[in-house]
Parts: structure tokens; C-alpha cells; sequence
């Protein structure tokens, strides 16, 4: 049954071109153009004999580790991932999610006072879900949401002591020492009680997601089905209930326009939680005087902290209902989401409305008088990223992205970053 189908990858594509550049082809050579009416005819390439696809050198592929490594490892360990965004050019999908990635640990150099960590990872085997497999020579280009840098040769750089805010606290407190030691003596206790000594190894747990870039062409001999997601009907109907909800939410404090809704999911609260957490996102805690401690205690022993609280939007006055993030090792990077309940139903279906963002560093601000996150302004690629790691979790039975001509397009965010959208809302229907 193709044609019930075609409607759904013509916005799948509208999701990838628009939404996951970064996922799917960041720092590669193409950018996908595609019409209504190839997109309408895709689904005849998912027929056996579809011909073959020659992805250029520079394709990017996302992958989650399967097995650790770190920067204690032996060389030769071998290591692990699955592919969890679908590689598509012209108008097929070549790397389906599900495909797996086999590679081994080329080298390793655990941390020194005064040297970084290091750690390279080569990987060379693509195994397709039907058990095809390629050789394919990749390089890792970046650790998502990590505190390390990855250099141009694909070598994890990891951090140094020295440079935390835990080592610029024992500093400080050393200089306070020349002149009152007694009272450097007493803040030295008191942060050695509360701050943990830091970390330095680089360690990639199982679940850290990296980008891979081919550093040779590879020919794929057939095309792959996306999913096996179907359209979300009637079309009309969904339309006109996505353009009748709010399409912004307001800060807390200072009451002020942030971030834009760009998903909405059909389905209980139960299969939400479900689906989030399958996917492996993280609940975030309530912001109190115990979660704004443990925040301080990530961010100086330069740490991940993956039930941080979040600040307070409101949607139509309302705060969350959910609020779910995913990390990595640093409190500085995550993606993060807000997800509300409305009264309305949609085929009997609950409706959430959900905002979404990527948090990429952390900044201080003289108006708001405190650090406060940057989020990287193309939020459609954090729409995709939902997208994705939902349906690579096996949580969605359909999927549409509807347009909403009322939309802003640009936009700032209550602390004055940007905001760039296309305006449209993925919707998910939930399993």
C-alpha cells in the first residue's frame, strides 16, 4: 500500500530539509531540493530495484554509542553505535534509521595534571537492518552536548582541571589566603565539602550520541523505507486545530514572548513519559533551593546534570505539564522541552502542545542579572531531533507537519536570543 504513504514523505522531507540539516547533512556537500510532486512519488522508490545512490565523502550520519569507551580504554576495544536520523539524498533514504556502525578504539591517552585526555575512535563497518554491509571509512566530528572538543582528525580532546570553575575557586581562595588565613582556610573547608574534585577523563557512556562524517564516497545499491509511520487524517481537521492553538509562550519572570510551539503530540500523558524516556530523555526537577545547589555543583565541577530544572514559560498563563531535557557531561548544552495539555481533542485524543529548544552554551546577562542559556536560533532542527529519536524509540504511529500561516518566522526568546522557523508544527500520534 504505497500510495497512503506518500502523503507522509512529503513531510518528512519538509521535516529533514528544513529541520535536520544539522542532523543529516551538516558540513556535507548537499542540500536536498525537493518538489511536491517528487516528494508525492517517493514512496514508488521504496519498491525493490530502486537503483543505486553514491553518498558523496563528507555525509554526515548521527549515531548513539551502544557500548562505553573512554580514555582509560585499551586500544583495539571495539566499540559500537546505531544510527538514529536517516541519511537521505535526491529522494530516498540510503542510511535507514537502525543501521548499525562497528568501529574500534585507535587510540587512548588518559588525563595528566597538565596534558588532556584524549581518545580516537575509528569506525568502518555499516551494517544495513536487513544485514547488508558496507565498508565505510568515518570520522568522528562531533560528541553532542559535551564539554570536550573533537579537532579536525577526529581526536576527543577531553578538559583541564585548571580550567573549571572548581580550580578558579581554589585559586581564588589560595590569593585570599596570603592575607586572611583563617578565613581561606574556613571557605576551603566549606567548598571542599560541597564541590566535588572534577573529572577530567573522557568518558562516552553508553546512549552518548555522535556526528560521523564519510571520509570516502560509498555506494549504496537500494534504497530504504523511512518508517513505518502512517499520515494523520483527516488533514482538514488537524489543520484547523493546530492554527486554532497558541502559538508562543510567555516567560514567568520577567513576563515576556519566548519560545515558539513547534510540536504537538495525540496521545495519553502515560505514552508521553513513555516515549521520552524509551527515547532517552530525562525528567526535569522542580527549581528549588536543593536543584539550584546542585546546579552550581555541575556547573563548577563542569558536569553533566541531567534533571536540571528548567526555568518557568507559561503557555495562555498555564506553566507545563512535562518538562523533559537530554543531556550529555556539561549543564551548559541540552535539548530541552516544555510540553503543555489543552483542553481540546483531536479524534478523541489528548492534545499537548510542545516547545522545544537546543541549549548550546551558557552567557551572562546584565538585564536579567544572572548566567542564563543560549539556545541555537534554527529551532526546526530540534523539532527534527524530536522527531526522530521518538520514532527511532518506536513511540510513533504517525506523524504530519502542518503549516500555520500566522506563525512567526523570526522571533527573539525572552532573553533576546533568536529565533529562525519555517512556522510549521510536527505533529506525533503516539503508539
Amino acid at each position: 500500500m504505497l500510495l497512503p504513504r506518500c502523503g507522509i514523505v512529503l513531510w518528512f522531507c519538509n521535516v529533514l530539509q528544513l529541520g535536520s540539516l544539522r542532523v543529516v547533512w551538516r558540513g556535507g556537500h548537499r542540500t536536498p531540493r525537493l518538489s511536491a510532486a517528487a516528494a508525492l512519488c517517493y514512496g514508488l522508490l521504496f519498491l525493490p530495484g530502486a537503483g543505486a545512490e553514491i553518498l558523496p565523502a563528507g555525509t554526515v550520519l548521527h549515531a548513539r554509542l551502544t557500548t562505553a569507551a573512554s580514555s582509560l580504554s585499551k586500544p583495539g576495544q571495539v566499540v559500537e553505535a546505531v544510527v538514529i536520523a536517516p541519511v537521505i539524498t535526491g529522494d530516498a533514504v540510503w542510511i535507514p534509521m537502525g543501521a548499525r556502525l562497528s568501529g574500534t578504539v585507535k587510540s587512548a591517552q588518559p588525563a595528566k595534571p597538565d596534558a588532556r585526555a584524549e581518545l580516537l575512535l575509528t569506525f568502518e563497518d555499516l551494517t544495513m537492518p536487513d544485514g547488508v554491509r558496507h565498508k565505510a571509512a568515518l570520522r568522528l566530528t562531533e560528541v553532542d552536548n559535551a564539554r570536550e572538543v573533537v579537532t579536525e582528525d577526529g581526536v576527543i580532546h577531553g578538559i583541564l582541571e585548571s580550567e573549571t570553575l572548581a580550580a578558579q575557586m581554589d585559586q581564588a581562595i589560595e590569593r585570599l589566603g596570603n592575607r586572611f588565613s583563617r578565613l581561606a582556610r574556613i571557605l576551603g573547608a566549606m567548598k571542599g565539602a560541597v564541590i566535588q574534585k572534577v573529572d577530567t577523563e573522557i568518558r562516552l557512556d553508553v546512549g552518548t550520541e555522535l556526528y560521523l562524517s564519510l571520509l570516502e564516497p560509498l555506494e549504496i545499491p537500494k534504497a530504504y523505507p523511512i518508517t513505518d509511520v502512517v499520515p494523520i487524517e483527516p488533514e482538514e481537521e488537524l489543520a484547523a486545530l493546530v492554527n486554532s492553538l497558541p502559538m508562543r509562550t510567555t516567560a514567568e519572570k520577567p513576563p515576556k514572548p519566548s519560545d515558539l510551539t513547534n510540536l504537538m503530540y495525540l496521545g495519553t500523558r502515560e505514552q508521553i513519559e513513555k516515549a521520552f524516556h524509551a527515547a532517552g530523555w530525562s525528567t526535569a526537577a522542580e527549581l528549588n533551593a536543593a536543584t539550584g545547589l546542585e546546579t552550581v555543583r555541575a556547573v563548577a565541577e563542569q558536569r553533566g546534570y541531567k534533571e536540571a530544572p528548567m526555568s518557568v514559560l507559561l503557555l495562555e498563563g498555564k506553566p507545563p505539564d512535562l518538562v523533559f531535557q537530554k543531556q550529555y557531561n556539561t549543564f551548559a548544552k541540552r535539548h530541552h522541552l516544555r510540553i503543555f495539555q489543552r483542553p481540546e481533542k483531536f479524534q478523541e485524543r489528548e492534545v499537548w502542545v510542545c516547545a522545544a529548544t537546543h541549549d548550546i552554551g551558557i552567557d551572562f546577562s546584565p538585564e536579567n542579572r544572572t548566567f542564563i542559556h543560549l539556545i541555537d536560533p534554527k529551532i526546526d532542527r530540534e523539532r527534527a531531533k524530536v522527531v526522530f529519536d521518538l520514532m527511532h524509540a518506536g513511540a510513533v504511529e504517525g506523524v504530519a507537519l502542518v503549516a500555520r500561516p500566522g506563525a512567526p518566522t523570526s522571533a527573539e526568546n525572552a532573553t533576546g536570543d533568536k529565533i529562525e522557523t519555517d512556522g510549521r508544527m510536527a505533529v506525533l500520534l503516539l503508539r
